[in-house]
């Protein structure tokens, strides 16, 4: 019996952590879908060489930071109890992957290709797991104050905080440090549009991704006694609030529409498994029309050109995430009771300033250092060709937009 279980949990986590890998095909080709048709390629290889180098970093470096756990034990050792170890590394880090993958997204179509890479290993083998060992491994005595103060710890299910606002957080830096595209905004400041080269793309991204995400949440539970329906509802109303909220506040904008469901999803993460399901849907609407209402404050007034809005679709809507479960997991709203709104706005908080600092440490020290911005030159002619040498169809005969 005890073979059995441990057996079925390995397949569980094992199914959740191919679900979440498949994911990272959903933000490949949501960015391929809304960067210029100069740019699809080296969207779809910074995704798929990000996950490879994040592999590497988390292996040998940050899933020891976070959880104290290696892997250099012989083959034996490590195929105890099935191998659950092995897989549950598996898991945890598709969540660590999606920290540059999100990046990508904010800062598409002007950076350097090598730099960036840099960039992932040293997010992934460092920034995110050291917040990610406070948050989910109890670092540093955090999560005990908060309990021993608030009467509850800091409260993330899935990730809200340690992987979404993590991420959108550090994309931030990243974008203001690269700054905005050639031509975004005109000499007076009026913004110029580069309208998404592909919708089709763009959805089925945005499909894969909302598809993929009942593996994010759902497998969260990391063992088949753990799990639970709630999760997976709470997830579904999450995802229908976001998209209701933005195509509603987003005038029917599919651009708006496909990412409403993903601003539900990152805002209900963390609060999954504690919110009643009418809690979720509101958590989504709410999440949906930050998206919409951010994203439009910070392409036209705020000049930061953030191109798949990252940081109000992550950052933003992974913070509100954070506070929504302090709010809506509450007993006294229908949740399931066990979390204190103060330690969530702490939580919320710290790793918020981890991650702003860590965008604007890293970014900028590549940037002193080599570099990390395509030349006006190289810009303009698209990263396909000026990094990877060729176009996303090139026997189409198409000329390639600007």
């Amino acid at each position: 019996m005890e073979a059995l279980q441990s057996g079925s949990d390995v397949l569980f986590i094992l199914l959740g952590a191919i679900m979440v890998l498949a994911m990272h095909a959903g933000f490949a080709f949501l960015e391929v879908g809304t960067v210029r048709r100069k740019n699809q390629v080296n969207a779809l290889v910074k995704i798929m060489v990000d996950f490879s180098v994040s592999t590497i970093a988390y292996f040998f470096i940050g899933y020891s930071i976070a959880y104290g756990i290696g892997f250099f034990q012989g083959a034996e050792a490590l195929s105890d109890k099935n191998g659950y170890e092995l897989v549950k590394f598996f898991f945890l880090l598709t969540f660590a992957a999606a920290i540059p993958a999100i990046v990508s997204g904010g800062i598409a179509e002007r950076a350097r290709f090598n730099p960036q890479l840099a960039a992932t290993f040293i997010l992934v083998g460092f920034i995110y797991p050291f917040f990610e060992g406070i948050a989910w491994n109890g670092h540093y005595g955090f999560q005990d104050w908060l309990e021993a103060s608030f009467g509850a710890k800091f409260h993330d299910f899935a990730g809200s905080i340690v992987v979404h606002a993590m991420g959108g957080w550090l994309a931030l830096g990243a974008v203001i440090m690269l700054g905005a595209r050639q031509g975004r905004y005109g000499k007076d400041g009026r913004l110029h549009a580069f309208p998404p080269s592909n919708i089709p793309f763009l959805a089925l991204g945005a499909w894969i991704l909302t598809v993929g995400w009942f593996g994010f949440n759902v497998m969260s539970a990391q063992t088949v006694a753990a799990v639970t329906g709630l999760v997976a509802l709470n997830s579904l109303m999450a995802l229908v609030g976001g998209t209701l909220a933005a195509v509603v506040l987003g005038k029917n904008d599919p651009g708006f529409v496909h990412n409403g469901p993903l601003a539900g999803l990152v805002a209900v993460c963390a609060g999954s498994d504690v919110m009643h399901p009418l809690g979720a849907l509101v958590t989504g609407v709410i999440a949906g029309a930050i998206f919409v209402w951010a994203f439009t404050l910070t392409q036209n007034r705020w000049k930061i050109d953030d191109v798949l809005g990252v940081w109000p679709l992550h950052g933003l809507c992974g913070a509100w995430g954070g506070i929504a479960a302090g709010i809506f997991g509450a007993k006294a709203l229908g949740g399931m009771g066990g979390v204190s709104l103060t330690s969530q706005l702490i939580g919320t908080g710290l790793g918020v300033a981890i991650a702003l600092v860590g965008g604007f440490l890293v970014y900028g020290l590549l940037k002193v250092i080599v570099g990390i911005r395509l030349d006006a030159e190289q810009e303009y002619a698209g990263a396909d060709l000026s990094i990877h040498k060729i176009t996303a169809t090139p026997n189409s005969g198409a000329g390639q937009d600007d």
